[in-house]
């Protein structure tokens, strides 16, 4: 069995009277200690998958299992439990609590979750150790996206889950933040799963999934990644 798992997943909204397909019979598997990309048009099923895996939505039909876990059969308080030890989440907007430091906000992750890692220590892995004891006001926008990959790194998740994470960036603080995460997933060993309307950083992921029409319609295997820092667009 692969570490990640989407057997059938079918997931519809209803709205009156009529029915939303957001995710149609969706496949597809994902590696332990993989970097995975989800790339494709806004409303082909991104997000919804995103949520699903992280445990912030269900399925209407079918499976997912991460790790052994058929998350889709999870309760509401074994959700919680899932989402606050094995899951780390970064979006696009930072979501940081502002009359908190920057260190605060890190601490405070992990202070919900067992097994955590040194805030400390992911604050300096991240490149902020001189910046712990600002608020995200006295941050530029690049910094305050480094802060919420480390709240989400310092919960020693099994799944780090992004969503658009540089959708508020400018390039070059975007490329910053992508070789963040893929020397995240590389030095820690953790999957690492991105979803993005850019196809171009595609060459950074060990795997690419192209979804269309809430189906995985196109799955890729890069045998050999490039670094982030190699790829223009």
């Amino acid at each position: 069995m692969a570490y990640i798992e989407f057997k059938n997943v079918i997931k519809e909204y209803k709205m009156g009277e009529i029915t939303i397909k957001a995710l149609d019979k969706t496949n597809f598997e994902i590696e332990k200690g993989e970097l995975v990309v989800i790339v494709g048009p806004s409303g082909a099923g991104k997000t919804t998958t995103l949520n699903i895996l992280g445990g912030m939505d269900n399925v209407t039909s079918g499976s997912v299992w991460v790790d052994g876990k058929e998350v889709s059969k999870l309760k509401n308080k074994e959700l919680i439990r899932y989402r606050r030890e094995d899951i780390g989440f970064v979006f696009q907007f930072y979501n940081l609590v502002q009359n908190l430091t920057a260190l605060e906000n890190v601490e405070l992750a992990t202070q919900i979750c067992k097994d955590s890692l040194s805030p400390e220590e992911i604050m300096k892995k991240v490149g902020l150790k001189d910046r712990m004891k600002n608020f995200p006001s006295q941050l530029s926008g690049g910094e305050q996206q480094r802060v919420a990959i480390a709240r989400a790194i310092a919960k020693n998740p099994k799944l780090l889950l992004c969503d658009e994470p540089t959708g508020a960036l400018d390039y070059k603080t975007g490329k910053q933040i992508l070789k963040l995460l893929q020397d995240t997933c590389r030095k820690e060993n953790m999957t690492v799963v991105i979803i993005t309307h850019n196809t171009a950083i595609a060459p950074m992921a060990d795997k690419v999934i192209f979804f269309k029409n809430g189906k995985a319609e196109k799955i890729e295997k890069n045998e050999n990644p490039i670094s982030i820092e190699q790829i223009e667009w």
